[in-house]
């Protein structure tokens, strides 16, 4: 059989939703370094975040359907989103194309490397649905879970600011400060940048560059 062509095997554009305009230049750098020659389409819908840590996740249910849908008409290969809190909504509405959620890779990775898993999350809003998510992923790995959440406070007020380096450095500390754990979650994509200024051994786990990974994976499938 003839090797496929390089014109073949070029993912379609992969959509990826967001819940802050913050998220786009991590997730273009990403591209530039793993994924040369992908299309990403960015979609920033604040408001989901919004109403979400007002009335919870469900209450987004019906206008993340609506983004999907328009991601879809534009022509998306896949979607994948970014956004921690709306992600299991976003993965139960499904589309005509893959449909992911960027923190699955970063979970299945946490629950791999051992049974201690600690979440540490800047807003309230994303520990139940990032502790929701690992659950999901020890059942169906078979695997034993035992699971710690830690509110970093002042963070998110940090990012909200722009303050991206107080930010990144404040979860950091929050990392550093964790002990008897297998693996560190990093909830939300706004907290990666911490993964680089961290101390701790325990190894330290964000969402974007697994997940792009995969969003790729998918774009590239369809």
């Amino acid at each position: 059989m003839p090797p496929r062509s390089s014109a073949a095997a070029r993912p379609g554009p992969l959509a990826l939703l967001h819940t802050s305009p913050a998220h786009i230049p991590v997730f273009d750098a990403l591209r530039d370094e793993d994924h040369q020659g992908l299309e990403l389409r960015h979609l920033v819908a604040e408001e989901l975040l919004a109403r979400a840590r007002r009335e919870g996740p469900e209450a987004v249910a019906d206008e993340v359907r609506a983004v999907l849908d328009r991601a879809v008409a534009q022509g998306a290969a896949a979607v994948l989103c970014t956004c921690s809190t709306i992600g299991a909504v976003v993965e139960r509405a499904g589309a005509e194309v893959p449909v992911l959620r960027a923190d699955r890779p970063m979970a299945a990775a946490a629950v791999a490397a051992g049974p201690r898993v600690v979440v540490l999350a800047s807003l309230e809003s994303t520990l139940t649905p990032t502790v929701a998510l690992v659950e999901e992923e020890a059942r169906a790995a078979g695997r034993p879970l035992d699971i710690r959440t830690v509110l970093v406070e002042g963070a998110w007020t940090l990012f909200e600011a722009g303050d991206l380096d107080g930010c990144a450095r404040t979860v950091a500390t929050a990392a550093d400060a964790v002990t008897d754990a297998d693996a560190i979650v990093l909830a939300q994509g706004s907290m990666a940048a911490a993964q680089r200024l961290t101390t701790t051994t325990i190894p330290v786990l964000s969402s974007p560059r697994p997940g792009l990974a995969a969003g790729a994976e998918a774009a590239r499938g369809s």
